[in-house]
């Protein structure tokens, strides 16, 4: 497929500011004059919609949840990012792929080669033109959450899930430094939004 737009990603523990930003993103992508497209996940489809209401409320298995992730990502795909790059769009997701690796890796404990499995037969070798990891220690994105609104089923986990969480997606941007860039959520939104802003002109 020939994709012409670009796939954009924001992603860290919950509390950490992505949804703050997504906004901005679309804003000043549109100025520039592109089609954006902004969704998220798990959701983003009518079945992904209805796949993140059971993940988030619903107790399950590791598995369970690692294996409805993916298929909520796989319509993701195959009915909204990918028709929309091809026609020349730029798409920007609140969390992606790398997501996974943190929540049901780094906090669940879950092997990564599993993961990989999946991404491999799901996203057949595509993956983000950029990511934005919004780091935040976990005790200062628990007060945020607490802020926020009423805590789903990963809003509820502890501390130490965080932390194991955090850390799988460090390790991830240390492997791939050059699609995923850190910024640090504890500096204000301006200073915040000047740095997203740099990023996006090297990609635009």
């Amino acid at each position: 497929m020939n994709m012409t737009g670009k796939f954009i990603t924001l992603d860290g523990v919950d509390g950490a500011g992505k949804s703050t930003h997504i906004a901005f993103v679309a804003d000043w992508l549109r100025r520039q004059g592109r089609e954006v497209i902004v969704t998220r996940e798990p959701g983003g489809t009518p079945l992904g919609e209805t796949l993140r209401e059971l993940l988030l409320h619903r107790d399950m298995d590791a598995d369970t949840e690692l294996l409805l992730m993916f298929a909520a990502r796989q319509e993701h795909l195959a009915q909204l990012i990918l028709p929309a790059l091809a026609r020349g769009a730029w798409v920007l997701s609140d969390r992606f792929t790398d997501a996974s690796y943190a929540y049901q890796c780094g906090g669940r404990g879950i092997a990564a080669e599993r993961v990989a499995a999946l991404e491999a037969w799901v996203q057949r070798g595509f993956s983000p033109d950029l990511t934005l990891l919004f780091d935040v220690p976990p005790e200062v994105a628990e007060a945020r959450r607490s802020a926020a609104r009423a805590a789903d089923r990963f809003e509820r986990e502890a501390e130490l899930f965080y932390n194991r969480v955090r850390q799988a997606y460090l390790d991830r941007a240390q492997a791939d430094p050059q699609r995923i860039r850190v910024l640090d959520a504890r500096h204000t939104i301006a200073e915040l939004q000047a740095e997203i802003t740099r990023l996006l002109q090297e990609l635009a």
